[in-house]
């Protein structure tokens, strides 16, 4: 991020923001369900080897294919999504680098998702280690040679550099059966139906708020709300991870509602309070970590922060509650939260950033955030009244 601001300044920042909503967008459609789906169908066969195999070869199978149609969309509409996304087609090019490059992605994240099933967590916290010193020497590399061009060159290869990453890590052979079995499919088409929702929908609203500004004002007030973004990501990363490896197989292996309540119990009770630590030593350093992570160009970040950590507390907290939606499989209200949250979010932004500006886009976030919180709350409150098993 300190590379990227020193080299490219906010309007870098916003490009390249841009860049990252197209790739999460179409590496999200590409793993559709597949984390959720093979760690649900693991815990669910434990004990049989040759099915753990069949599994394995029929997501592999499916989830190539499925790369490999992407690849050839955006290899065929590359011009057209360069002209939308940065309002010309010089960068088209890389786009196509990356499409190459997507089936790889595909494949790292199925040999990650392994490592979860089997909770070989060292190996993955290793993988990260590894990746991103790979990563950081690269990025800085290509953008201090090439500027712009070489921040999306990075982009574009930063899976690839993953996923031999990962191959280093792999010490146990997978036997592949070679047999595509449907039947492991359909067991997550559920899963697939609500990864379809989040990979299409978050990516485009960040594309829609970030175009928004860039039209209604410019690429400097974008590549603000952009920096508090990043900002906010380093500590959702952490704590997104540590759900995923801990807190989602945790609730894909319980049964009632006594069960999920006692968790709920930990995690408002350990986990909230400790990411409100977090975010109270974040706003107390803000000066400082944007001082190390940004140049003076971004000196609006300062003040505008704390929305973002607002809005990030609420947002934590219906986690806990989002993280079972996800793994009981909840489509109708997986699907209702997240886009009434999108619709909400994009909707208050157009609406106060006539008259706030970025800060506008900042106090939508919070109210969008608030809203979900509570609407989930509603959603769940029989939860709270009776002992019944929680049913979609």
């Amino acid at each position: 991020m300190r590379i990227i601001s020193e080299f490219l300044g906010p309007n870098g920042m916003a490009l390249t923001g841009n860049f990252r909503n197209f790739t999460s967008l179409f590496k999200s459609i590409s793993i559709l369900g597949l984390k959720e789906g093979l760690i649900k169908l693991f815990l669910e066969n434990s004990e049989s080897k040759e099915e753990k195999n069949n599994i394995i070869s029929s997501f592999l199978v499916f989830f190539l294919l499925l790369s490999f149609f992407l690849a050839f969309l955006i290899l065929f509409f590359a011009e057209d999504f360069s002209l939308y996304l940065f309002k010309e087609t010089l960068f088209a090019t890389y786009l196509r680098y990356f499409a190459v490059l997507l089936p790889f992605f595909v494949l790292q994240t199925l040999l990650v998702t392994l490592f979860n099933a089997n909770q070989e967590f060292k190996k993955i916290v290793g993988i990260q280690i590894v990746t991103n010193i790979f990563l950081f020497v690269s990025s800085f590399y290509l953008i201090y040679n090439q500027n712009l061009n070489g921040a999306f060159f990075a982009i574009a290869i930063a899976d690839f550099i993953s996923f031999v990453v990962t191959l280093l890590f792999v010490r146990e052979r997978f036997v592949f059966s070679h047999k595509f079995q449907s039947k492991y499919l359909k067991t997550i088409t559920k899963f697939i139906a609500m990864a379809l929702v989040s990979a299409i929908v978050i990516p485009v609203t960040a594309i829609l708020v970030r175009n928004y500004i860039i039209d209604h004002s410019n690429l400097y007030n974008a590549g603000i709300w952009e920096a508090i973004t990043r900002i906010s990501g380093f500590y959702m990363m952490f704590f997104n991870a540590g759900l995923s490896l801990y807190y989602l197989p945790k609730l894909s292996a319980l049964q009632t509602d006594i069960e999920f309540k006692a968790e709920l119990k930990y995690y408002f009770k350990i986990l909230v309070p400790v990411f409100a630590g977090v975010l109270l030593l974040v706003f107390l350093l803000k000066d400082i970590i944007i001082s190390i992570a940004l140049t003076s160009e971004f000196k609006p970040v300062s003040e505008l922060l704390i929305w973002q950590l607002i809005g990030d507390l609420f947002r934590i907290m219906t986690l806990a509650f989002g993280f079972q939606i996800l793994v009981k499989a909840m489509v109708v209200k997986y699907v209702l939260v997240e886009v009434i949250y999108n619709v909400l979010f994009l909707i208050v932004s157009f609406f106060l950033f006539d008259s706030l500006h970025v800060k506008g886009i900042m106090q939508a976030y919070v109210i969008a955030n608030a809203i979900t919180f509570f609407m989930v709350l509603f959603m769940f409150r029989k939860l709270f009244l009776n002992t019944r098993i929680i049913e979609d």
